[in-house]
């Protein structure tokens, strides 16, 4: 087997629970949930109320 190199140049993440590593680390080291209710659009016609929703983010 031949040896490969692998080099991480960063770090990115986005999730119901923060935008950031740090953010969503922390929060999850916390034990904080990210399920909510959705309350982006009219959820009558679906099953579930509730979603993992990122936020603040474009």
């Amino acid at each position: 087997m031949s040896k490969r190199r692998v080099v991480v140049t960063g770090l990115g993440m986005l999730s119901p629970v923060g935008n950031t590593v740090e953010s969503t680390w922390k929060a999850l080291l916390a034990g904080q949930s990210g399920i909510s209710l959705i309350d982006h659009f009219d959820t009558s016609a679906y099953a579930t109320k509730f979603a993992g929703l990122v936020k603040d983010f474009n």
